[in-house]
């Protein structure tokens, strides 16, 4: 089948028009979704009647809500194009014999799951649906025919209804598919959470999560219901269960896919992790209290178990001879950026400096590639993607839980990401991989305890991501049972497939992987590839036709609910290449 050829619309007009009176314009993430899952797509930042019809699949995520932009989409669509909206394209309403209600804001939309581990309905943090226009207001316009997809619900999962989640509707040769969801938006905000950190979160009403101690943290603009998106193991620990981020991911993905195939086309994409690899688990340690038995009885247990770890260093540190230890062991020397007050720290970009060259310095490393800030500390937006980028240190892993009472997926993902920017930088992408955690020191009887392992390790495998654990080496040192949650995640992890990796290696591939572009595929099943690095053991997905057999035994799997033929590339690979 042809590939299809996707444009993402971010047009300039309408996207420098907001941001001069200060609104982001995070529709534009799409373009880290598909990023991310390798979907080609090009970038499109101007309504041309001419130009659009490249476009088998054209995604609007920002244009202007004008009648004569409107009408170059329309007749885009009249001509045989694929239209997608996340809830936007308001202009063509009417047209379609519909009227908008405005953002009803937070609410639950079910859905077709991708997963078998999918919850019924998934948190969104904005919507926009449309309603039926009366007689009145459509006026000449005769209404197009519509079928609806799934349900949202404001508010609450048994709220009530704002009608359907994705609408579809046949306009000439082709087809306008608009979400009521705005998924990109929603991704944002749970990733990075519901606005800049300038005082204190809301805590949980149970007292199980007291984030209002006057501390900012990550964990103060959670974008999760402490009553709704939470539940809890069966000696009582609440946690967040879902990856609802990755989940409208996933939709977002699985309906753009079998919208090329509807077409009579495909679109591959690639798969995550190298052939063999399916899902990652990860541990880090941060250093606080800097006792180098507590580094030594770490070493001790982490050969015991067989696992390399990334540590995360504040100053002091370690004695020299320690850090020579670690890093003989395989284990990856990182940063741990201390801005707490009662620690004497501040929040300061000279200050996060200082303690970079400190980290070199004392460890006698040349770069640092990864940072997690002690006890979670962040302030504002974008400041400390900005720090890092400047200091060329290329992850980070600050945005995790700090409390008993919000362990799990409180920011809604377990995926590498790269963070969106507010307006002011015009919501560029921070060249920063985000590698979140889900808990740490388990058994320590104030912080979780083991029975979180499973569920998070089952989610985690579910959609294919990142289990990132952490432990501190002082509770190592001092506490059995945190020795034995540790032995226990890693049995358990491995019965379950999954791979270790450090901080470092997550990066690399993950920089290496999407840095592939897929340029075509042919007929006889062969790709077209362009790659900046040599690349082994990439995994391509090509979603099936209709009329092809699916057999499991050759290969084919279901990938985002798609049948998909599975092609891996067989030896190192660099530049364009064709395989298949």
């Amino acid at each position: 089948m042809k590939m299809a050829k996707v444009g993402v619309l971010v047009e300039h007009e309408a996207a420098a028009r907001k941001w001069k009176y200060g609104l982001n314009v995070f529709e534009k993430y799409v373009e880290e979704i598909l990023q991310h899952v390798g979907i080609s797509y090009t970038s499109v930042a101007k309504v041309d009647t001419m130009s659009l019809q490249e476009y088998d699949i054209l995604i609007v995520a920002c244009s202007q809500e004008s009648g004569a932009k409107s009408s170059i989409l329309w007749s885009y669509v009249e001509q045989g194009g694929t239209l997608i909206s996340y809830a936007g394209i308001n202009a063509l309403a009417l047209r379609l014999g519909y009227i908008q209600t405005g953002d009803i804001g937070v609410g639950y939309a079910e859905i077709e799951a991708t997963r078998s581990g999918q919850p019924n309905s998934l948190r969104f943090l904005s919507a926009n649906p449309w309603i039926e226009a009366g007689e009145s207001n459509t006026g000449d316009d005769v209404p197009v025919a519509c079928r609806p997809v799934g349900t949202i619900k404001q508010g609450r999962p048994d709220g009530p209804e704002k009608g359907p989640a994705l609408q579809s509707f046949d306009v000439g040769q082709g087809s306008i598919h608009r979400w009521a969801v705005n998924i990109p938006l929603t991704v944002v905000h749970m990733q990075q959470g519901t606005g800049p950190v300038l005082d204190d979160g809301v805590p949980a009403a149970d007292g199980s999560a007291n984030v209002n101690e006057d501390i900012l943290k990550a964990d103060d603009r959670i974008a999760l219901d402490w009553q709704f998106d939470r539940v809890e193991t069966d000696t009582g620990v609440p946690y967040f269960p879902w990856p609802y981020a990755d989940y409208w991911r996933e939709a977002l993905v699985r309906h753009v896919l079998q919208c090329a195939i509807d077409k009579g086309m495909t679109l591959p994409f690639t798969g995550y992790w190298p052939d063999g690899i399916s899902q990652i688990v990860t541990m880090s340690h941060d250093s606080d209290s800097n006792q180098d038995e507590h580094a030594v009885a770490t070493l001790e247990l982490l050969a015991e178990c067989q696992i390399q770890t990334t540590w995360c260093m504040i100053e002091p540190g370690y004695s020299t001879h320690i850090y020579e230890q670690v890093k003989q062991a395989g284990h990856e020397l990182a940063f741990h950026y201390n801005a707490l007050e009662k620690d004497n720290g501040f929040w300061d970009e000279s200050e996060f400096d200082r303690q970079v060259n400190w980290l070199k310095q004392a460890t006698g490393i040349d770069h640092v590639t990864a940072n997690k800030n002690h006890y979670t500390r962040v302030e504002g937006w974008g400041e400390l993607f900005q720090w890092l980028e400047k200091n060329e240190i290329s992850s980070d892993q600050t945005r995790g839980p700090s409390k008993k009472g919000n362990v799990g997926f409180l920011f809604g993902t377990c995926l590498p990401y790269f963070p969106i920017a507010l307006f002011d930088e015009q919501n560029r992408l921070y060249p920063i991989l985000e590698i979140g955690f889900l808990t740490q020191d388990l058994d320590l009887g104030h912080l979780a305890d083991n029975k979180v392992i499973e569920p998070f390790l089952q989610q985690v495998r579910e959609v294919n991501g990142v289990a990132h654990f952490l432990f501190h080496q002082i509770h190592i040192c001092t506490r059995e049972e945190v020795r034995d949650a540790i032995r226990m995640l890693v049995a358990q992890a491995r019965e379950m497939g999954f791979t270790f990796w450090k901080s470092k290696e997550i990066q690399d591939w993950t920089r290496l992987r999407r840095a592939v572009r897929i340029l075509g595929c042919e007929d006889n099943g062969s790709i077209h590839l362009e790659a900046n690095e040599a690349i082994e053991g990439l995994v391509i997905w090509v979603p099936m036709a209709p009329t092809e057999d699916f057999i499991p035994e050759k290969g084919h799997e279901k990938q985002f609910g798609i049948p998909c033929r599975k092609v891996v590339l067989p030896t190192k690979v660099e530049s364009k290449v064709r395989i298949g």
